[in-house]
């Protein structure tokens, strides 16, 4: 710990990835939060739906930001024994142990693949600095310090990160911040552009820059509760994603609902009448309704943005 003053993106990628970091620990993000993979391996089947609709032969499918291999290992599970694939799991942890043989454990995606590039809640995990307009309306830098949490105000927002603010989210006034999301589009394409053809997916909490939070995102996470964000590497560090300004061109942005819907997750209860004809039937299918209503519920994770991006084809 430090009583050092930083920006937030330099706290934040030393919080989360430095040494001892929070993301480098054993239980892994699965021991702090429920993802859309943690709450139903629908969210796995649907995923294996899409890699098996992509006109690719032995395609390879990468998760990027993978924790500690559970969607690769629900869509391996999900997928037909003879289809084949080539899974690569990209994460900053060491390998874990028991994963299946057939995953291979990368800290950067491999390059020119074809297939599905997966990014499931990896972008909001990217460190970004964040900007607040002072009393004159001057945008500058929030710093942080390590040891609280307490902020300040640094040097103004100048160059590439001022002219991203201005494209993407502008403060309006003083007291308004904005998370400098410049890191998450060079990030994303640079993932992208491992793909010699496929689709790419980058699924995270999002806005579009109609609307932006006037204050900002940032946020905490430790044991499943939401806590202040201090960089200490106690708690996760997250902001939602401006996954407007990542798209490249050709890119489609949809909510998870919409998305999941077109996969056929559906929260659709089955018919009252199958309780009567076939009860064990009735029962497995009212679960499945219930686990598919949580992936595509409103004001939860079926709020969720997702990024698809064609590489190589329309």
């Amino acid at each position: 710990m430090t009583d050092e003053w930083r920006g937030w993106r330099e706290a934040a990628e030393a919080a989360l990835y430095g040494e001892d970091g929070f993301y480098l620990r054993p239980e892994g993000p699965a021991g702090h939060f429920r993802t859309s993979v943690h709450a139903s391996p629908a969210f796995a089947s649907a995923v294996a739906r899409l890699l098996t609709g992509l006109a690719v032969p032995e395609p390879a499918l990468v998760d990027m930001g993978a924790g500690r291999g559970e969607l690769l290992t629900g869509v391996l599970a999900a997928l037909p024994s003879s289809f084949p694939v080539r899974a690569y799991a990209v994460e900053r942890a060491a390998r874990p142990a028991g994963l299946d043989e057939r995953i291979v454990w990368c800290a950067e995606p491999p390059a020119g693949v074809r297939g599905l590039l997966f990014a499931n809640e990896w972008l909001d995990n990217v460190p970004v600095d964040v900007a607040e307009a002072d009393a004159d309306g001057t945008v500058r830098y929030v710093q942080v310090r390590t040891s609280d949490g307490a902020e300040r105000l640094g040097d103004p927002v100048t160059g590439p990160d001022a002219s991203w603010l201005e494209r993407w989210w502008p403060p309006a006034g003083p007291g308004e911040r904005a998370e400098i999301g410049r890191p998450r589009d060079e990030a994303w394409a640079a993932a992208v552009g491992t793909l010699d053809s496929g689709l790419a997916v980058a699924v995270d909490y999002a806005h579009t820059r109609e609307s932006r939070p006037p204050f900002g995102t940032l946020a905490g996470f430790r044991a499943g509760r939401e806590v202040r964000p201090v960089p200490d590497g106690s708690c996760d560090i997250t902001a939602h994603v401006a996954l407007d300004a990542c798209a490249l061109p050709g890119a489609e942005l949809l909510s998870q609902r919409e998305a999941l819907g077109r996969l056929g997750v559906s929260g659709k209860r089955p018919p009252l009448s199958l309780a009567s004809t076939d009860p064990l039937a009735y029962v497995r299918r009212l679960a499945d309704a219930g686990e598919a209503a949580e992936l595509t519920g409103r004001g939860g994770l079926g709020d969720f943005g997702w990024l698809v991006q064609g590489a190589g084809f329309p």
